[in-house]
């Protein structure tokens, strides 16, 4: 598959992996990762899903990821009900980035695309690693697909997605 384009079905069988909180404390976040399966806990939800290259990278940890914690609200305010974040890293990396940037599963589910396995099915990966994109799924429907060029944070980032909405 050559990338997700608005209209098409949002895929089956797609599992990423991640840690949940064990309370409110951000820094329960302890435990054993579980896998959460995106084609059916997402298919009655509306769902902005943007990734990135790798946790703690400079692009990804300064201005990838603040947009959408800086925008989390605008875009619950436009009817998304669940913002995720995949990277390359494992849960465990995924999980103490979450922690390092203070945000909890319930404002952004920090989720592994382990191996970038979802990345490579869609043809949306750079070498190894999930390549920067944004996917927009509404109710199992793509409704907004856009991969960026490599060094670049113009169609993923917050503000370009908000745009879409």
């Amino acid at each position: 598959m050559s990338g997700l384009k608005a209209g098409d079905k949002f895929p089956d069988n797609v599992t990423f992996q991640y840690i949940p909180y064990s309370g409110a404390d951000i820094n329960a976040c302890v435990g054993r990762p579980k896998p959460i399966n995106a084609s059916k806990e997402w298919a009655d939800k509306k769902v902005v899903l943007f990734a990135v290259p790798g946790a703690f990278t400079p692009t990804c940890s300064e201005s990838h990821l603040p947009g959408y914690i800086k925008h989390a609200k605008d875009l619950k305010a436009k009817g998304v009900d669940l913002i995720a974040v995949a990277g390359y890293n494992d849960a465990f990396v995924m999980n103490a980035w979450s922690k390092a940037q203070g945000v909890k599963n319930d404002e952004i589910l920090f989720i592994s695309d382990e191996d970038a396995a979802f990345s490579k099915s869609i043809g949306w990966n750079q070498g190894a690693r999930t390549a920067r994109y944004a996917i927009v799924v509404d109710h199992g429907k793509v409704t907004y697909a856009a991969k960026e060029q490599p060094g670049q944070l113009d169609v993923s980032s917050a503000e370009a997605v908000l745009a879409k909405l």
